[in-house]
């Protein structure tokens, strides 16, 4: 029986809240995880609903979704915008690394997480998430506590901050941007996007460049300020413990550290052997087990040509899916 078809009825996110959300590879996603009428599925990163809506017309009739977010306006645009599905679906606000806290092991049919950033989040001001018009330093998905970018800003030392720009950011110029960011904040503290935007570049001026010279700091606070790796690894390893054997996990990246990250565990589960903890992986020190997973995808999933004409902000995405196998 080959892959079922997936037909999606799309309807505006206005319609439902002021969360702006475009899922991105949709119909890729639900077509590698094999969605289908029935089943148990898990949105881990549900943000304004989008892949939990055609999930839930997916699965009719008696498809049950289960999603999460920590952000707390991505919750309460889900549950809005999944009303019609009463009784079909349950969202809770909490982080995916949660997932295995929530859910028995091994009992849904696939696992959908989505690592973006959503439109509402960058368009939002008061967020802190984007440059392009001015904030507060914060960033913060779950704005319930913990630090945010101006803690960091203000607050670390200029090793830690061209150590962080340069290990998470891959940001050539990290040390003379920390240099810069510590001698402006003696005089006057860090307190809005555009602030630390125009500082990043004034020492590296744009000339040109397509992207914006402080692009790569603001991606590193985020990441730094929602302890985005660390959460990562323990996510996909609690999404991969609740899938039943046959099911599917679907990850959507949309930077490099993230995408081998997803390619390293995933290619982690479908070897055949396991190396001892602390050594390396070398031939001698293998211990032969069977797989835990096959490898849907071999090379990451990109949007099509179509999507990015809709949807610019997609043109980073890449989607990867492994299958669990069977015990």
């Amino acid at each position: 029986m080959g892959t079922p078809v997936i037909r999606i009825r799309r309807t505006s996110p206005c319609n439902v809240s002021d969360f702006i959300h475009i899922p991105v590879l949709l119909r890729e996603a639900l077509e590698a995880m094999r969605v289908r009428p029935g089943g148990q599925w898990v949105d881990g990163t549900c943000g304004g609903g989008g892949h939990c809506e055609a999930i839930l017309e997916a699965t009719v009739p008696g498809g049950f979704l289960w999603a999460c977010d920590q952000d707390g306006d991505a919750v309460e645009a889900t549950r809005t915008r999944l009303g019609r599905f009463s009784g079909r679906f349950e969202v809770r606000r909490m982080n995916f690394e949660g997932l295995s806290g929530w859910l028995k092991a091994g009992s849904v049919d696939g696992v959908l997480l989505d690592l973006g950033t959503s439109s509402h989040q960058l368009d939002t001001p008061a967020r802190g998430f984007s440059f392009q018009t001015e904030g507060p330093l914060d960033m913060r998905m779950d704005t319930r506590g913990g630090i945010t970018a101006a803690d960091i800003i203000n607050g670390w030392a200029p090793d830690e901050l061209a150590d962080a720009f340069y290990r998470l950011g891959d940001e050539p110029d990290s040390r003379r941007i920390a240099r810069a960011i510590v001698e402006e904040r003696r005089a006057r503290p860090f307190g809005t996007t555009v602030q630390l935007a125009d500082c990043v570049e004034r020492v590296c001026p744009r000339r040109g460049r397509r992207t914006h010279p402080a692009t790569r700091v603001f991606q590193v606070l985020r990441m730094l300020v929602n302890r985005e790796r660390a959460v990562l690894e323990a996510g996909l390893r609690a999404a991969w413990g609740v899938l039943a054997g046959g099911g599917r996990l679907a990850v959507i990246t949309f930077h490099s550290g993230e995408d081998r990250m997803v390619k390293d565990f995933l290619r982690e589960e479908a070897r055949d052997y396991d190396v001892p903890p602390g050594q390396p992986d070398v031939p001698e020190l293998r211990v032969e087990r069977r797989p835990r997973a096959r490898l849907i995808t071999r090379r990451p999933i990109l949007p099509g040509t179509a999507e990015l004409e809709v949807n610019p902000r997609a043109r980073s995405a890449q989607l990867r899916v492994a299958e669990k196998r069977e015990d």
